[in-house]
């Protein structure tokens, strides 16, 4: 297959490239300097010429914080990128992948704390879910040929190198270095996962014929605070975490209380569920000390 990787020097396109390579697919790389997504124009003259199958798309903007000053910028990379892409892609005959988030789960409710389906109906509370649930429909909206992967709190060894604008775990490390007492938001909870094992999944995934929305996450669900312990724990770092509210953090955007995605339709089509986060997460460190 012969595929378009937009976004493939960052924490997921360098796990994802590799991995696509070694199935056998031929890999255009994009990065921010190949493709402008948010114009138009650009993206059809960059894609016009290739010869693709496939086009799949990492870029996203994520300051989820910063998304509330600046609300233009998140929806023009989020929302009118993927709609752009999906216009080519349509033209074409391609399919197009494009990868979401847990976050347009945001103003949900979930008094039963069951892991959200895809036929669970979202409804995004703040600037950067807005945009990013708004490229999800026109994705829908204008690629007939789509996949739509919404999946949360991406941590990949590729940080260690400057991509994105970091991780979890690595912002825990990093604070534990150099204090014995940190605050971590224990009202929050989701599945973070490893981008080795999102990769994988997506790679598996666009060798079936299937179309449409998809959870991906490892398996599992856990606190931010709950996390942070076991990256201690496993690190082996005296640090104590304290739990605090999310009022108590004060972000300025609001963040999911329960955004635990259910990956069984995923598991359907590609044969098998994400691995748990415990083994992600003790795989994430065993891996990162060949690095630094």
């Amino acid at each position: 297959m012969r595929v378009a990787l937009i976004g493939a020097n960052g924490q997921l396109g360098n796990d994802l490239l590799p991995r696509l390579q070694a199935a056998g697919h031929e890999v255009v790389q994009l990065q921010h300097a190949d493709i402008e997504i948010t114009d138009a124009t650009n993206v059809a003259e960059v894609l016009n010429p290739l010869p693709l199958d496939l086009v799949i798309n990492t870029a996203a903007y994520n300051l989820v914080d910063r998304a509330e000053d600046e609300p233009d910028v998140a929806y023009s990379v989020n929302a009118l990128g993927p709609r752009y892409l999906a216009q080519v892609c349509q033209n074409h005959g391609w399919r197009l992948m494009h990868l979401s988030t847990d976050y347009v789960y945001g103003g949900n409710s979930n008094p039963a704390a069951r892991p959200w389906k895809e036929s669970d109906k979202p409804h995004p509370s703040d600037a950067y879910a807005n945009s990013k649930f708004t490229g999800e429909l026109f994705v829908e909206a204008e690629c007939s040929r789509h996949i739509i992967v919404r999946t949360c709190g991406l941590y990949g060894l590729a940080a260690l190198r400057g991509a994105g604008k970091g991780n979890f775990v690595e912002t825990m490390l990093r604070l534990g270095r150099v204090r014995k007492q940190l605050r971590v938001v224990d009202d929050q909870r989701c599945t973070p996962t490893a981008t080795v094992d999102l990769a994988d999944s997506l790679v598996r995934l666009i060798e079936t014929d299937a179309f449409g929305l998809y959870h991906a996450t490892n398996s599992g669900s856990l606190s931010w605070c709950e996390f942070a312990r076991e990256i201690f724990r496993l690190a082996k770092m005296d640090i104590e975490v304290i739990p605090i509210t999310t009022a108590e953090f004060g972000a300025k955007a609001t963040r999911p209380a329960f955004s635990v995605l259910d990956g069984g339709k995923l598991a359907s089509a590609i044969g098998g569920p994400l691995p748990d986060w415990h083994e992600a997460l003790a795989r994430y460190l065993a891996s990162r000390t060949e690095i630094v």
